[in-house]
């Protein structure tokens, strides 16, 4: 059964959203040397139970909290989704290294993504 397996928080201004959460909660938060702005969120141990996430500058169509499902295979959930009339809101983008993201909103429009590992992405 797919899971959670990571989150995202949306920050206007990253740096200050970044320095509360390692003042309040003492997570390990670091740049991303990757092709957007992106800061990952370290929560804790990999051998202690929780998720780690990420933070991002929100554009329109991304804001407040986003819950990222990992799934075996992309497109056969993009099709569930659709057919049980949830909206598929961006287009499958590659990761390059880790995997495919897709951004979908259930039937009240709450927005979530969708990640397949795939190490090979992008290349």
């Amino acid at each position: 059964m797919p899971r959670i397996v990571h989150f995202e928080i949306s920050a206007n201004d990253p740096e200050k959203v970044v320095n509360f959460y390692k003042s309040v909660f003492g997570w390990d938060i670091k740049k991303w040397d990757g092709p957007i702005d992106y800061w990952m969120v370290t929560t804790g141990p990999n051998e202690e139970p929780g998720i780690n996430g990420g933070i991002f500058v929100p554009k329109e169509l991304f804001s407040g909290t986003v819950n990222t499902v990992e799934v075996q295979d992309i497109d056969s959930f993009l099709e569930k989704v659709k057919k049980n009339n949830g909206q598929v809101v961006t287009e499958k983008m590659a990761i390059p290294g880790v995997g495919y993201q897709v951004y979908c909103k259930d039937v009240e429009g709450t927005l979530f993504g969708l990640h397949q590992m795939d190490p090979n992405a992008g290349q």
